[in-house]
């Protein structure tokens, strides 16, 4: 078979009705597994169904978290699980993929500083300084699944009122994220 890699350098995985994974990069059949290390280890990839060549990527991925969560390494709290199923179907169902990614862009940043820290061997004690920007991110995250005691801003009749609250919410919370990742 023909080595496939996307536009930009990304390795095609192709799923086959017989549930097994061919990694086109490397002329082979791989595991959920093999993916979960690829992901860890920052490559791109992209899965797709064999016969149809439509992109499955965001189904294997949940997956591999099932999978995971399956084997006793649990990471998302059932109460997370049961605010996020919640949102399905909401009004704010749009923005929460946008926002969840600012979060764990937010989540990396402090890790790694958190990290570079612990290098410093405690020098200046930047732990205080760390936990107080944690605490805020994830108060500001516990806060936008909270519904809203006031609107956010007046909203005028119907669906374009609608969108509007929707977008100046959007805007607050973006400032809340940026002012954390300050």
């Amino acid at each position: 078979m023909k080595k496939q890699h996307g536009t930009d350098g990304v390795v095609v995985i192709k799923k086959y009705a017989n549930r097994r994974l061919y990694n086109t990069e490397s002329s082979s059949y791989i595991t959920l597994e093999h993916l979960a290390a690829m992901t860890r280890e920052g490559r791109e990839f992209k899965v797709v169904d064999a016969k149809t060549d439509e992109d499955i990527t965001h189904n294997v991925l949940t997956q591999i978290i099932m999978e995971a969560e399956s084997r006793g390494q649990t990471m998302l709290p059932v109460n997370f699980l049961r605010q996020l199923i919640a949102l399905y179907g909401d009004s704010m169902q749009a923005m929460v993929p946008d926002y969840l990614d600012a979060s764990m862009d937010s989540f990396r940043r402090n890790q790694a500083q958190f990290k570079t820290a612990v290098e410093g061997a405690f020098a200046g004690s930047p732990f205080a300084e760390i936990a107080k920007r944690n605490l805020e991110m994830f108060e500001a995250a516990a806060q936008a699944f909270k519904p809203p005691v006031a609107p956010v801003a007046p909203v005028a009749a119907g669906k374009d009122g609608e969108i509007a609250a929707l977008k100046a919410e959007l805007a607050q919370l973006r400032d809340k994220v940026d002012k954390l990742g300050e």
